[in-house]
């Protein structure tokens, strides 16, 4: 998920990295404080440096807060890190823009090239660095209702074609269209249950109301499964497969 940010960044170690690992994001967030976003002063940043310390956590809010992060500082840390990542590659582009602007991206040859232009996969014809794609694919990643948590396109595009996957397959739409099938319930008030008994105390009979209900709803559910077992019972038992070889008349 990090690999490429960290890669642009020159990290010593793009693929070791594991944001779930409380040391090792730690470590990472003073690493790009030091190398890459030079918010502090050398003389400043003891706080961040300090990762055995319990006020750790304090400082590094205070350090999204500082940097303008959107996210709330209480997301999961590969959340937060996937945006320090993304606030120090746009400081390094701004650092060496000089250097990446004279950089020439060299066009493809030979087979290669005509490969390139004769493919009929309309994906390969794809910007997908433009705004317009990743414009398009923020609206997608709303219809399906995911979190555009990430700044990383490729991570967003991962997570909508994994949903798409999953929702869309041929298994899921015949277990959508068996869902819909089923008759629709009717809602019921939850004072017009009746508890049979009465606690004295209004909070708690509700409580036992809901716990009523579902125990009614896992008596129905046993009923339901016990019910299909007679039925495959009973089409063993009422058509019963005979040999009329081992029949004997008499003694």
């Amino acid at each position: 998920m990090f690999r490429r940010k960290l890669l642009a960044l020159d990290h010593h170690q793009p693929d070791a990295f594991d944001a779930k690992d409380e040391q090792q994001f730690r470590n990472m967030i003073v690493w790009l404080e030091d190398q890459k976003i030079r918010h502090y002063r050398v003389e400043d940043r003891e706080h961040l440096r300090n990762t055995e310390s319990r006020e750790w956590p304090k400082a590094f809010v205070q350090y999204l807060e500082e940097l303008g992060c959107p996210y709330p500082t209480d997301d999961p840390p590969e959340v937060l890190v996937d945006w320090v990542l993304g606030t120090a590659v746009r400081l390094e582009y701004g650092d060496n823009v000089a250097i990446y602007q004279s950089v020439n991206i060299s066009q493809p040859s030979g087979a290669s090239a005509d490969a390139a232009t004769s493919s009929e996969n309309p994906l390969d014809k794809f910007d997908y660095d433009s705004e317009e794609f990743k414009v398009g694919l923020m609206k997608a990643a709303e219809l399906l209702k995911i979190s555009p948590r990430s700044n990383d396109t490729l991570t967003m595009l991962k997570a909508v074609s994994t949903v798409i996957s999953n929702r869309m397959s041929k298994e899921a739409i015949a277990h959508a269209t068996l869902q819909a099938a089923k008759p629709e319930g009717y809602s019921i008030a939850l004072d017009d249950v009746v508890l049979g008994f009465d606690t004295g105390d209004h909070v708690t009979n509700q409580a036992a109301r809901i716990l009523r209900l579902l125990h009614i709803h896992d008596l129905r559910e046993l009923q339901t499964k016990i019910n299909e077992a007679i039925v495959v019972v009973q089409s063993i038992t009422a058509n019963p497969k005979t040999d009329s070889r081992l029949g004997q008349v008499g003694r």
